[in-house]
Parts: structure tokens; C-alpha cells; sequence
């Protein structure tokens, strides 16, 4: 269903800038949301359209797709959305990647790829340096919010985040979506094709304290 690519290539070794975020967005004060492993950005267009109070992100390491969504966003004129291309973990190992931290309220990793073999798990988008780096560099009380319809991965991911003890976990079920990046609970590409096929949906929320 999707076209794997080892983010452990030499290849995403360079990565594209950050930009300034005033180059990107019409207003860059408003709060930011990313979503790592955004792949065509259906989701976030989705998002950015219907909610003009926030700023999107989406970091994809197929490089086709971040092309074409860049030209889906001039030719709809959006002013709030904007795509990089690389590796998200090399990219934030950038020096400037501090531009996006000030006003960066959440991130988001939905469905992403489950490497199901346990000699490719270090090829999973959320390990410990990764998750490490974001405990340092979020702002108190910003979100991680993690979606998948595999439970191994699920268990997986919520470990590694666990493990760092500057993330809390919280209650899906109680969580006030109506301030998030998300105030009307839109639904990813997968997670309307999981919820069709009546596959288990595993989620969860963790706040930086």
C-alpha cells in the first residue's frame, strides 16, 4: 500500500533547510502543528483549510510527494501550509532547527511504517535519540499525539516515549480536541481506510512537562 524507503539511506543524509518561518507562513506567530510522515499531505491540507488559526508542517522523506504537495499548495494558494523533504531526525540535528520550536505546539505521527521485521525497528520513524531531542527542544505543554492500526508498533512506540520522563501520557478519551491542531477530529487517508475495514485504531496522547 505505500512505497518503503529506508530512512536510514545515506541519501537523507543532506537535508533541505528550515526555512524562516515568516518566508513559509502568512502569519508565523500562529501555532504550529507537524506531522512526521505526512506522505501526499492529504491530511494536513485537509487541516489547513478548514482551520486558518494554526500552521501546518509536514516532513515526508519520499521526495515525489513533498514536490507535488508544493504545488497543490500555490496552485490552491494556502498560506498556512508548507512541506520539507528528508529524514525529520536529520533535519532537526540542523543547527537552525530552532526556528520551528517557538511556536511548535504539537506533533503528530499517524500510521506510520511498522518495519515489522525486529532487525529493521531502528528504521522506525520514533527511537530513543529522536524522541530524546524533542524532550529538549519542546515547549512546556505541547503534545506528541501517535496513531496506528498495529498493535506491536503501538507498544513500541509508546516505550520508547515513555521511557523519557519528560513526557506524560494522557487520556484520549477526556482530551479537549477543540483547542489542537485537529478541533474537529478530521480523519488521515488510513484511518478512514482502517476504520471502513473495522481494524483496531490504537492512539495516544503525551504532554511535555
Amino acid at each position: 500500500m505505500r512505497q518503503h524507503v529506508n530512512p536510514l539511506s545515506k541519501h537523507f543524509y543532506k537535508t533541505e533547510l528550515i526555512p524562516n518561518l515568516n518566508q513559509i507562513f502568512s502569519d508565523s506567530e500562529l501555532s504550529l502543528h507537524l506531522d512526521i510522515g505526512c506522505a501526499s499531505g492529504d491530511f494536513l491540507f485537509d487541516l489547513a483549510l478548514e482551520n486558518k488559526n494554526w500552521n501546518y508542517l509536514g516532513i515526508e522523506i519520499r521526495e515525489k510527494l513533498v514536490k507535488n504537495a508544493r504545488l497543490k499548495i500555490k496552485d490552491e494558494e494556502i498560506s498556512n501550509l508548507y512541506f520539507l523533504f528528508g529524514n525529520a531526525k536529520n533535519i532537526f540535528d540542523h543547527s537552525n532547527s530552532n526556528l520551528l520550536f517557538g511556536t511548535l505546539r504539537s506533533i503528530s505521527f499517524n500510521f506510520p511504517d511498522p518495519w515489522f521485521k525486529k532487525k529493521h525497528f531502528k528504521r522506525r520513524v520514533i527511537q530513543p535519540d529522536l524522541i530524546n531531542l524533542l524532550s529538549n527542544s519542546m515547549q512546556k505543554g505541547s503534545f506528541i499525539f501517535i496513531k496506528t492500526d498495529v498493535l506491536d508498533l503501538f507498544e513500541y512506540m509508546d516505550s520508547v516515549i515513555s521511557s523519557n520522563l519528560n513526557f506524560r501520557k494522557l487520556d484520549v478519551k477526556v482530551f479537549n480536541y477543540s483547542d489542537s491542531f485537529n478541533p474537529n477530529n478530521l480523519e488521515t487517508n488510513r484511518e478512514k481506510y482502517a476504520l471502513k475495514n473495522q481494524l483496531n485504531i490504537f492512539e495516544r496522547i503525551y504532554a511535555k512537562i
